[in-house]
């Protein structure tokens, strides 16, 4: 089944949904089911979220750098996220040694994610979507309901989204991408249960599948 889940996630191809995401880019969805995330085939629109230091960082210029697995997580208080931020080490070097560049993507402040990669010793690039430009332009952004809404409000202080005079709160669903130096998605997992994380045998294993479709 877990190698079923690597095949399938390769499969998809952009002609066949070619206006699947026209609609739903820069867009917020109602809720986290209700997402239309960027899909293997398609290309990543150059987006910009910002480093620790506040500089700008424009994803066309990071992919061209190498390979990216890019990781989309809601934010440094999250149990499940700091879980798999952390599991993300036991498999860095190996996809170091396989050409690639980790990066993990989140709507957390410059403050929380520095906080962040220094709590957990991350050597992994730390970037910050305090707009959910990113997470919008990849179709991952959702609001949360009243209920949850109010919660996170209260304890985390997630980032506010004013659309139509109302102010409402909104996050990304976890995502993980694999990324050629074109923008081209080559992989993708992603699951509105925010508690399923993609296991990191399996991401190795899709990565080291995709160098095979990059030609690498």
């Amino acid at each position: 089944m877990n190698k079923l889940l690597v095949m399938l996630a390769f499969v998809f191809t952009a002609p066949v949904f070619a206006d699947y995401h026209t609609e739903s880019m820069r867009t917020i969805a109602p809720s986290a089911s209700e997402i239309r995330p960027l899909l293997p085939g398609m290309m990543v629109s150059d987006t910009c979220v910002q480093d620790m230091n506040r500089e700008e960082v424009c994803s066309d210029r990071l992919f061209q750098q190498k390979p990216t697995v890019l990781v989309v997580y809601r934010g440094g208080w999250c149990p499940y996220c700091n879980a798999q931020l952390n599991r993300l080490k036991q498999i860095e070097k190996h996809l170091i040694t396989l050409g690639y560049q980790l990066v993990a993507v989140s709507p957390d402040s410059n403050v929380n994610v520095d906080r962040l990669q220094r709590r957990h010793s991350l050597r992994y690039t730390l970037l910050t979507d305090n707009k959910l430009a990113l997470a919008k332009s990849m179709g991952l952004a959702y609001f949360l309901d009243k209920k949850m809404e109010a919660l996170y409000k209260e304890k985390f202080g997630v980032p506010y989204v004013d659309i139509e005079g109302e102010t409402r709160v909104s996050l990304p669903v976890p995502a993980v991408y694999i990324i050629d130096t074109t923008g081209l998605i080559h992989f993708q997992y992603v699951n509105p249960n925010h508690k399923l994380r993609l296991d990191e045998k399996l991401l190795l294993t899709a990565a080291e599948r995709a160098l095979i479709a990059m030609d690498i």
